[in-house]
């Protein structure tokens, strides 16, 4: 006879699912307050009435962009140069993460999880410094030598890369793999042959994506002395010719929507490819593009790469590490580092939050609609082409931009930051708008709902855990956008840095710099966990 016992119906792990994101909802809508008392936006003066007169010159010189041939000419060199910065960069970025993928991947070390973590660690620490920041370090070691602007690229975009591509890679099916490991294949030909196959269409579309962004990259490089459209913006806004301000950010984001444009029309052919395995004349095209752009611009920077050996880099390498080693411990440093590092985070919050309001608010503007009415095309073309602008001026720009009519301190950074971050999420957000499941739309407008209501009860629910994860992996990029923003001044940890390689105090350098590095992993912590919750 066999007695049964009852047993405990199992609790649903939603109730628990649910308190997580409620906790992680509360913390977040405190920390924007916390963040919203700090700026001084309810306690003090924000506003600079002195600037406003000059925000007007600078705003009105928009539609007066300077066309004169000489400075036209300049623009397009310094144009050249970007491209080639970037086209060098992230393709070098690219190859880094290819073989830093095989070392980063869980599929490579199996069940020695220490080994991995080691790995990830590895990985984690140059992609915590923002390119600028590599850019001011390589500036002291090479000199004015265009392999600067090529590995404060390829340096922290290959340490993205890297952890993208093996995520990407631990998600492919793994029978392949798994077979050739049991006929006695090593892991890394095993992760070659058995799951590069399933992940090359996902490595393609991300590959040109890092090129797009690497457009971006190189124009902030210009600005810390690097060359290209970024320096010659740098060098228009602090002489105030507006004019020439104005012809230069119309290139940039002229280049911004080239690269934004070629890497969508490839991402959409690797996500809808040819029946029957034919050739993508599109997607070859791409690849041959690129390879011709490298061996243009490895010409036309004229790289050496005996100069990354050359026995000046090697001294002056030498003298900073050892200048740098150790690190300053004074109580007053550690005790700024610490309150720059709370506004550092306060900063980037308040820029999340503004950029995400901003987002969800022009999100059905953005999408491109199926079917729609010529004055929405229009509309929507319009939205799009202000959020490319946005996106197109680095930060540092608009937080000089914002000073003219705001006061220095925190929130004049993340406010540029913010309107930079808007330039990004408006369009994934739009995008995510146009893959989102339209018949809840639908039914709402047939039964008769208003284009708003139909729009916020039909796509709004649909999207918010989209959206937010979006918002959480932004905040993880803001975190280091904030140093950026910091070194002219605007706010946060940058500032210090900023003041340290000024002054040449090299082991305050290096104390600010492991502080910004384990800012970033503790936000990247942060932003992963709540995304989970968000699932």
């Amino acid at each position: 006879m066999t007695t049964l016992l009852d047993r405990p119906a199992p609790v649903s792990s939603r109730p628990v699912r649910d308190r997580r994101r409620w906790g992680w909802a509360i913390a977040a809508v405190g920390l924007v307050g916390w963040a919203l008392v700090d700026s001084g936006l309810f306690s003090g003066a924000v506003l600079n009435p002195g600037g406003a007169a000059q925000f007007g010159r600078f705003a009105s010189a928009a539609f007066r962009p300077e066309l004169a041939p000489e400075f036209l000419a300049v623009v397009a060199e310094s144009a050249l140069v970007t491209v080639a910065y970037a086209v060098l960069g992230g393709g070098l970025a690219v190859l880094l993460g290819a073989v830093g993928a095989v070392a980063v991947a869980r599929s490579t070390w199996g069940r020695r999880r220490t080994g991995w973590l080691v790995a990830r660690g590895v990985v984690a620490l140059p992609r915590g410094l923002h390119e600028a920041v590599w850019g001011l370090l390589l500036l002291n070691v090479l000199g004015l030598d265009p392999w600067v602007g090529v590995l404060a690229i390829a340096i922290p975009y290959g340490a993205v890369t890297a952890t993208v591509f093996a995520g990407i890679l631990d998600e492919v099916p793994r029978s392949g793999y798994d077979a050739l490991l049991a006929a006695g294949a090593g892991r890394s030909a095993a992760a070659l042959y058995g799951l590069l196959p399933h992940a090359a269409g996902s490595l393609l579309s991300y590959a040109f994506y890092r090129l797009e962004c690497a457009v971006r990259s190189a124009v902030v490089l210009g600005l810390i002395g690097a060359g290209g459209l970024g320096y010659q913006l740098s060098l228009s806004f602090t002489s105030l010719r507006w004019e020439q301000v104005w012809t230069t950010v119309y290139a940039l984001a002229v280049l911004c929507l080239a690269a934004d444009a070629g890497g969508r029309a490839v991402r959409r052919r690797v996500a809808d490819p040819r029946p029957g395995g034919d050739r993508d004349r599109v997607l070859t095209g791409a690849g041959v593009v690129v390879l011709a752009l490298t061996g243009w611009a490895v010409w036309y920077l004229t790289l050496s790469p005996a100069s990354l050996v050359s026995a000046r880099a090697l001294e002056q390498l030498s003298y900073v590490v050892s200048a740098a080693w150790p690190p300053s411990t004074e109580g007053a440093l550690l005790a700024d580092v610490a309150g720059a590092a709370l506004d550092t985070v306060l900063m980037s919050v308040l820029a999340i939050a503004f950029a995400t309001a901003g987002a969800v608010a022009l999100a059905g503007l953005a999408a491109r609609p199926p079917s729609a009415g010529l004055p929405r095309r229009f509309t929507g073309a319009l939205v799009r082409a202000t959020l490319l602008l946005l996106r197109a001026v680095p930060p540092p720009v608009w937080a000089l931009v914002l000073l003219f009519v705001l006061l220095p301190g925190v929130l004049p950074g993340a406010l540029a930051l913010g309107v930079y971050t808007l330039g990004v999420l408006g369009r994934l957000v739009g995008e995510a708008v146009e893959e989102s499941d339209r018949r809840p739309t639908e039914a709402l407008r047939s039964a008769g709902a208003s284009p708003v209501g139909a729009w916020l009860y039909g796509t709004v629910p649909s999207l918010a855990g989209p959206v937010l994860a979006l918002a959480c992996y932004r905040w993880e990029v803001a975190i280091r956008d904030t140093v950026l923003v910091g070194l002219l001044g605007a706010g946060g940890i940058g500032v210090l840095l900023s003041a340290a390689t000024a002054s040449f105090d090299w082991p305050a350098v290096a104390t600010v710099l492991a502080a910004i590095v384990l800012l970033s992993l503790v936000v990247d912590l942060v932003s992963e966990r709540a995304r989970a919750a968000l699932r």
